[in-house]
Formats: structure tokens, C-alpha cells, sequence
């Protein structure tokens, strides 16, 4: 199991290095990324935020900065709720079968993991044409790659081995924080506090120790 974002190509992003991407891919998060690797993450959490303020005067949101890399880190440091895409990729290393994030899933709402082992039933992340679908029936969970299909991939696991996977996640989560932290100290030094509780906040992670006070 790791926790990753749905990476999109940098093309023409000049405002701090970023890594070589395909476009459309995944990128695991974890303690061990590159400096240019991190850098290519909070490109695309912040990316996933650049929303223009609504006109509607009783939104409390400021105004959009005029400065390229404030007019960027906007919509991250002013938004309530905000939005990662991506969420947990769990893979077979039997089989091969891979369970993707789907089109409704976002790597802020992992944790909807761990109630779903507590308490069963059905967790969706997506609709047609791909619909990922997670099913927890007694000590067994049942992964369904793509509910659409009669024969969909599916990857079976007890409930206690993903008990340990989701804590493994948690894991390499903090890991990448951490490092974002540190990343964030040398790169963005007049916002370093802000985006490092906002980062803390879209993984639904406590800010890593150290960091500045916002």
C-alpha cells in the first residue's frame, strides 16, 4: 500500500525544480523522494488548490496575490477544505493487480480507510467507466479494481493485513511531511510556515516537530 498523487506533466512550471513526470501518472509519497521529487508534490497539491476566489462577497477568502508564486500559493494557505488527488495505490505482488485511486478519491481522505475496517460495509472511490470498490465482509476485505466489469481484477486480504498496510502508509506519509517540511525551509523561506500547515492539513497529519509556528 502507498499513499500517492495523481501527477500531471510540469511543463513550463519554472517557480522552484521539479522532477520528469509522465503525464497522467502516480507518484508515491514517502520519506525517501528527491529534493526535485518533493518539489514535483507540492507543485501538484498546490495546482489542485489554484482556484480563483468566488466573486460571492460574503466569501472570506482575500483576494488572488499579484505575485506569480503568492498568486500560486493562494488558493493552498486560504482554502477550508482542501484537495489532493490521488489516495492509497494497493498492489499484489502475487498477482500483479493494482487498486487505483479513483475519479472521486483524494489522498486527503485516507483515514476513510481506517473507519472502514472498523466498521465494514462499502467504500467506493469512483463511477463508471472505473469504479473502484472496497468491500469488508467479516475478517476479510475484497478489493474490486473496477466494479463495472462482471470480471474485474480483485485482491483479497484480512482485515488485520490491512491494519498493518494503512500504518505502513501513515508511515511513508509523515516521512514525505517531514521532508516537505524541510523542502518548504529552503524554498519557499517567506511561506514556509503556512504551507507546511497547510501540507499537514490535506494529509490529515500533525505538523512535523520543529516547524515554525504559522
Amino acid at each position: 500500500m502507498q499513499p500517492v498523487l495523481e501527477i500531471r506533466s510540469p511543463d513550463g512550471f519554472d517557480l522552484w525544480p521539479v522532477s520528469e513526470t509522465e503525464a497522467a501518472s502516480f507518484l508515491p509519497l514517502s520519506g525517501g523522494l528527491s529534493p526535485a521529487e518533493v518539489g514535483t508534490a507540492v507543485m501538484r497539491i498546490v495546482s489542485c488548490n489554484d482556484i480563483d476566489p468566488d466573486d460571492d462577497p460574503a466569501n472570506s477568502r482575500p483576494p488572488r496575490p499579484a505575485d506569480p508564486l503568492g498568486s500560486l500559493l493562494h488558493g493552498l494557505l486560504t482554502f477550508d477544505n482542501l484537495f489532493a488527488a490521488g489516495g492509497l495505490r494497493i498492489t499484489d505482488t502475487t498477482t500483479g493487480t493494482v487498486f487505483l485511486p479513483g475519479c472521486c478519491d483524494g489522498l486527503e481522505d485516507w483515514r476513510d480507510w481506517h473507519r472502514f475496517v472498523e466498521s465494514g460495509g462499502l467504500l467506493g472511490f469512483g463511477h463508471e467507466p472505473v469504479s473502484p470498490v472496497a468491500e469488508c465482509t467479516g475478517d476479510t476485505v475484497r478489493l474490486t479494481v473496477n466494479a463495472e466489469q462482471s470480471d474485474s481484477p480483485v485482491i483479497e486480504l484480512p482485515v488485520t493485513e490491512l491494519r498493518s498496510l494503512l500504518a505502513g502508509a501513515e508511515h511513508d506519509l509523515a516521512g514525505f511531511l517531514a521532508l516537505a517540511a524541510d523542502w518548504a525551509r529552503w524554498r519557499l523561506p517567506n511561506h514556509q510556515a503556512p504551507v507546511t500547515a497547510a501540507l499537514a492539513r490535506v494529509l490529515d497529519l500533525p505538523v512535523p516537530a520543529g516547524s515554525p509556528e504559522q
